[in-house]
């Protein structure tokens, strides 16, 4: 099955910036060493130990405007291709980079841009690489969600748990269409439909930011959460300690973040802006504890 209307290749130009020096690997830029793929025709090389990280955009905000936010997101993966493009390659180049282009949105169908999403993030996935969604409003994790399901459906390891850096739920409730609200919801209804557990732990909620129905629904779907108030004025090993429970019990670990969950004087340019949010810092140090643990299987960053 090819990609559709809903699918763009990468845009080179992008990925352009200083240099240093053609043909010494230690003074290369990331602009110097990513590489550009064809869904299409999608076939990355990969020689023996090496290992390849391979970029997706997905150019939406119609999750957000459905969901009464503020627009912008959809721009999202060009500006984050454009500040990484400068960043040294501090890594072996046993470590490849590819960028396979963007997923966008046709005449505001979102679903139909979430499921070419999920099978993108599947086939980068069935090739080895490892995919890092760059969106886009939140609901980009409904999208990645269902690739990452596919990918492990026939395998003997099919758990999934989810963590998510996010001042909110996003557990609303929805009927025919979700929004960047209704995700983690829309996955709780799908895991229940094929007998497999929910599986979702939320770090960096906000109470004023969700509202009582929304924490009891949270209680019902058995969801564990931090508080955002606790991570900024507390120490991070019972944050730690609890993160470490929830990977065990999972095969695989899913991690997305609603740029939101960042104090505003970090992140002031979100759909809503958290001015007692999280210090980015923290949350790299507690991702990279979760890398450490070998379960990662995808990772988005959204709105």
């Amino acid at each position: 099955m090819t990609f559709n209307h809903n699918y763009n290749l990468a845009d080179s130009n992008v990925w352009s910036g200083r240099i240093d020096s053609i043909d010494n690997y230690d003074a290369f830029r990331w602009h110097q060493w990513v590489q550009f793929l064809d869904l299409n025709d999608f076939n990355p090389r990969l020689e023996p130990g090496e290992k390849g990280i391979c970029f997706i955009g997905f150019c939406s905000d119609e999750g957000v405007r459905r969901n009464l936010g503020r627009t912008g997101a959809a721009k999202g993966p060009e500006s984050i291709r454009l500040e990484m493009a400068n960043l040294p390659c501090s890594f072996s180049k046993k470590m490849r980079l590819f960028d396979c282009g963007d997923i966008t949105v046709a005449n505001g169908n979102l679903e139909e841009a979430q499921a070419v999403l999920a099978r993108a993030t599947s086939q980068i996935l069935s090739a080895g690489l490892f995919p890092i969604v760059l969106g886009g409003g939140h609901e980009t994790a409904l999208g990645n969600y269902l690739g990452i399901q596919n990918h492990v459906a026939n395998s003997g390891k099919k758990s999934i748990g989810i963590i998510n850096f996010d001042a909110h739920f996003d557990l609303r409730p929805y009927e025919k269409l979700g929004s960047s609200g209704t995700m983690f919801r829309q996955i709780a209804d799908i895991t229940a439909e094929a007998g497999q557990e929910f599986s979702y732990y939320c770090v960096g909620i906000q109470k004023h930011s969700n509202t009582v129905a929304l924490f009891k629904t949270a209680d019902a779907l058995q969801v564990k959460y931090e508080l955002a108030k606790d991570i900024v004025s507390g120490d991070d090993q019972p944050l730690i300690a609890g993160l470490d429970d929830f990977i065990r019990d999972n095969h695989h670990i899913y991690v997305t973040i609603c740029a939101d969950v960042f104090s505003s004087a970090y992140a002031p340019g979100v759909s809503a802006s958290q001015s007692l949010g999280l210090d980015p810092e923290k949350v790299i140090r507690y991702i990279k504890h979760i890398i450490r643990t070998g379960k990662l299987i995808s990772f988005d960053i959204c709105e």
